[in-house]
């Protein structure tokens, strides 16, 4: 399917804007699990002034998504109207270090903000290096693993509002919850500051080395997936109540549940985001059935079925 190109009215809008604007961009190849239909409007900033001039001068009525490395979405196979920005790493990827702080562009990976941290002898943010996704995503779902949340370590974020302006926001102003946070949701996050500790490199390290070794032996990080699929209800873990539920290896179309890691769904090559959203569905199903407890996404959706 496609959409109406409304590119031609938006650059006759903005005259002065200066990042790229495709019509009709296939969203699989941004994704993680390869599946989804095209965004009406694709938005690459060319840095924040340029974010900050779009948003100022873009129609109230056409949604806004944004979207990272594509780590943790599924993008259903309507599509995605409105506009989607995604930022560069050329314009919003760079990371840097002083002190006990490192601060990083949204579109920075996790595990480039951990390697920043360590070659600066900061600790603390080791966990950073098991995440696949970018700053933006880790801000806006206070993303964690292996023991730490991006809530222990921020100091604070910058973003642009829809209409143009530019925000900061320290720790409590983001109201971090587990997988979440309480800022607008049109906000556009670009750049934020973690702190740590110094800590000796050969300690750094070795926690990094223990936080890939379990990716590699516990995840199935090399197929199509998006990551951990359900939240972990509170006292419990998803992969366990979906283990217990018969699920391991689930099939539906060419969506499957991981046989390694039950709290991953992986494409297994011709999915459609329809197989991997309703096998997630009949999860959640089948764990309420033989458990009583209902588990929640933690994996996005978005677009139009």
């Amino acid at each position: 399917m496609t959409f109406p190109d409304i590119t031609p009215d938006l650059k006759t809008a903005m005259p002065e804007l200066r990042g790229r604007l495709l019509a009709n961009q296939s969203m699989a190849e941004l994704t993680w699990f390869r599946v989804g239909g095209p965004a009406q409007v694709l938005f690459t900033p060319a840095d924040e002034d340029d974010l900050a001039y779009f948003l100022k001068h873009l129609p109230q009525e056409l949604p806004v998504y944004v979207v990272g490395v594509g780590s943790n979405l599924i993008v259903r196979d309507g599509g995605m109207p409105g506009v989607v920005i995604r930022l560069a790493p050329r314009a919003f990827g760079e990371t840097s270090a002083a002190g006990d702080v490192v601060t990083a562009g949204a579109a920075a990976l996790d595990k480039r903000v951990a390697e920043m941290a360590a070659a600066a002898n900061i600790g603390g943010m080791e966990f950073f290096f098991g995440i696949p996704g970018t700053v933006g995503g880790a801000l806006r779902m206070n993303a964690g693993a292996n023991g730490g949340e991006t809530k222990d370590v921020l100091v604070e974020a910058t973003g642009i509002g829809r209409d143009g302006t530019k925000y900061t926001f320290g720790n409590a102003d983001m109201k971090f919850v587990y997988r979440n946070s309480g800022v607008d949701p049109s906000i556009v996050f670009t750049s934020a500051r973690f702190r740590g500790r110094i800590t000796g490199t050969d300690a750094i390290r070795a926690r990094m080395n223990e936080v890939q070794a379990h990716r590699e032996t516990a995840q199935p990080i090399r197929e199509k997936t998006g990551g951990s699929t359900f939240k972990n209800p509170p006292g419990n873990s998803a992969w366990k109540l979906i283990d217990a539920a018969g699920c391991r290896g689930l099939k539906v179309g060419g969506a499957q549940v991981s046989e390694m890691h039950c709290n991953f769904l992986i494409n297994t090559g011709n999915a459609t985001g329809h197989d991997i959203e309703t096998l997630g569905e009949t999860v959640r199903e089948r764990v309420k059935q033989i458990s009583g407890i209902e588990l929640h996404w933690e994996i996005k959706r978005i677009g139009k079925s």
